[in-house]
């Protein structure tokens, strides 16, 4: 075990009444729905030339969704994927009408990296639980990621370090609401905001000289 915790964004994809479907149907859409994610990833990391280890720690299934660990030096990244995967849930809704989209929810927290009874990597932590909080609040808006608090800090430095980023969000009119403040199911309160594109796209992660050079990218 990893004494040490890993802060990163966490995001977590629900699908909408995905338990009030028949079996057949779960399993048919979370097959395709794992497919066409898996692809989705696959040419993000090709346009940007980086390894699957150095944007995703790890991948977590729920049952009617799933975590994205991203990798600690793409703290900030995480609002951007999520907004990309509700983007690309919009043609996915165009292949199976009982799909009603999905929820998207990140956080910047701490998990710890365990290896679980199957020998593989696995994640456990507070970040883990308190992503979960952001995606149960009940106005959520249609086609728009609700991020936490410490998320919105995350995304604010990554724009500021990465100025191509911030003119491809203005493109895309990426728009964020005032600060939303709720209390949980353990009457814990929280603070977020929801966040949006007018012009949705898939966008890449950095390239791989994005530790030492300007980076660049564009939506795909």
């Amino acid at each position: 075990m990893q004494k040490r915790a890993i802060e990163t964004d966490i995001v977590l994809i629900d699908i909408i009444d995905f338990s009030r479907l028949e079996m057949s149907q779960q399993l048919e859409l979370i097959t395709f729905l794992s497919q066409s994610y898996k692809k989705m990833i696959q040419k993000m990391l090709e346009n940007s030339g980086i390894p699957l280890e150095k944007m995703l720690q790890g991948i977590i299934p729920t049952g009617d969704g799933f975590y994205c660990i991203l990798h600690p030096n793409l703290r900030g990244f995480g609002s951007i994927l999520g907004l990309s995967f509700i983007h690309f849930s919009d043609f996915i809704s165009k292949e199976y009408p009982y799909f009603k989209g999905i929820r998207v929810a990140v956080h910047t927290g701490k998990v710890h990296r365990f290896e679980d009874i199957l020998g593989h990597d696995n994640f456990v932590g507070d970040g883990l639980n308190e992503c979960a909080r952001y995606v149960e609040i009940k106005n959520m808006v249609a086609n728009t990621v609700f991020i936490s608090d410490t998320a919105f800090k995350s995304l604010q430095t990554f724009l500021n370090e990465h100025d191509d980023f911030s003119d491809l969000l203005k493109k895309c009119e990426f728009r964020h609401s005032a600060m939303h403040t709720f209390h949980d199911k353990h009457e814990i309160k929280r603070n977020g905001y929801l966040i949006w594109m007018r012009q949705g796209g898939i966008i890449p992660p950095p390239k791989q000289d994005w530790l030492t050079q300007k980076r660049r990218t564009h939506a795909i």
